[in-house]
């Protein structure tokens, strides 16, 4: 395929040519390449699939990645609710377990609607939690894979099993997160250690036991404060150098790590960068922000998600990826273009390297991979005068590329 006439990061126009899966070539628009077909109209191979695209002058983007949302407890495209949850991640929990079976639709058709907006709106990494308690068995792990299945030729869709009740405090819990491994879950979960199982020790050794036995990374969220989140990711560091783990840990939120002095916060940068382990944030309000230069200065891997999309937790999160890019920038009070670009470069190729940790990783804020010769073919294409704007105005002019193949154009999947 030939993608005529785009601007790859917002630079000069563009001709890209793909092979296969991969970007092959990168020319300048009009330069060199296949004569275009009449019209400008796109050619069509005899498999049906679009041999050219025509850019508009469109900026070139890596398509987003998704590395920390909750499709097993999304409401999108139901009608709205009113927030009932309480303070507190447990409190929280128990009125999602009393509602979420009785939603006007049932797990799957929630799950498979809501990754299919994510796709449509130019997200094609997904990191996808889904809760394994005693409560919910299997069956939100099953919806999440069911959704996964429904789109595996427009997304990459990796499920983490996640015991959001913890591990300790319900018997079997433990049970459960493994049984969730033997049925298909790409990663292992954990959840605030100290506050809620009160018992970090035991519960990180469930978690990394988990990762030893079947292979698989872990992802643990950590919404513990100040020195007690500080403590516990000492114990995650622990265990990841000590097993050999590393590149395969990612800490979620991390709220309270960064909100000590510049001394803890250098000596905790350098010490993810040495372990290789990854974060992940949802641009938080109210909250900390991360060091994100420091971050990508020292090569820690940094992706953004969407978190819960207007469900029982929160009404925030519309399957947007670009709108929650704007929410990072914003929250990190960035207005220089190269920040904001950088906000975008974490919620594309800054993802993408969560989930396939050989990619090359970002080295700073005016770092722009994604788009050079034999990178995958995940892209996005959407209106703009620079990338900045286009984060700003968030325009609904795109068109999404899946390995090589267009998967949705104007917010409409193909």
């Amino acid at each position: 395929m030939w993608i005529r006439d785009v601007r790859p990061w917002g630079g000069p126009a563009a001709d890209i040519r793909l092979e296969g899966e991969a970007i092959a070539e990168v020319c300048t628009h009009g330069g060199r390449g296949r004569p275009r077909a009449e019209g400008g109209s796109p050619g069509v191979s005899e498999d049906g699939h679009t041999e050219e695209l025509d850019g508009r002058g469109r900026l070139l983007l890596p398509a987003f990645a998704d590395v920390h949302v909750h499709l097993d407890s999304t409401r999108l495209g139901l009608p709205f609710r009113p927030h009932t949850g309480g303070p507190g991640v447990w409190t929280m929990m128990l009125n999602d377990r009393e509602h979420w079976r009785d939603a006007e639709v049932g797990i799957v058709e929630r799950a498979t609607h809501t990754l299919g907006l994510m796709i449509a709106r130019g997200t094609t990494r997904v990191r996808s939690f889904a809760q394994v308690d005693t409560d919910a068995g299997l069956e939100r792990l099953e919806a999440v894979l069911a959704a996964r299945d429904a789109h595996r030729h427009r997304a990459e869709v990796q499920v983490i099993a996640f015991p959001q009740a913890g591990l300790l405090r319900e018997q079997g819990s433990a049970a459960v997160l493994e049984d969730a491994l033997r049925a298909g879950a790409d990663v292992v979960g954990g959840i605030d250690p100290c506050t809620l199982d009160r018992d970090p020790v035991r519960h990180l050794d469930i978690v990394f036991d988990l990762a030893q036995r079947y292979a698989v990374p872990v992802d643990i969220h950590l919404h513990e404060p100040g020195e007690l989140g500080r403590f516990s990711a000492d114990l995650i560091l622990e265990r990841t150098e000590a097993l050999g783990m590393q590149g395969e840990v990612l800490i979620s939120h991390g709220y309270g790590l960064w909100d000590g002095t510049q001394e803890q916060t250098t000596t905790l940068v350098e010490r993810f960068a040495a372990a290789d382990i990854a974060t992940a944030t949802i641009a938080p309000g109210g909250r900390q922000t991360l060091p994100l230069q420091q971050l990508a200065e020292a090569g820690v891997r940094v992706g953004l998600g969407e978190d819960g999309q207007r469900d029982y937790w929160s009404p925030y999160g519309n399957a947007d990826m670009l709108d929650r890019t704007w929410q990072l920038a914003f929250t990190h009070g960035f207005r220089a273009d190269e920040l904001v670009e950088h906000a975008l470069a974490v919620g594309t190729r800054g993802g993408a390297g969560i989930m396939d940790a050989s990619l090359t990783r970002l080295t700073g804020v005016t770092d722009r991979p994604g788009l050079a010769v034999g990178d995958r073919a995940d892209l996005l294409l959407v209106a703009g005068d620079a990338p900045t704007a286009a984060v700003m105005d968030r325009p609904t002019d795109r068109t999404v590329l899946h390995r090589g193949r267009v998967v949705a154009d104007a917010l409409v999947l193909t």
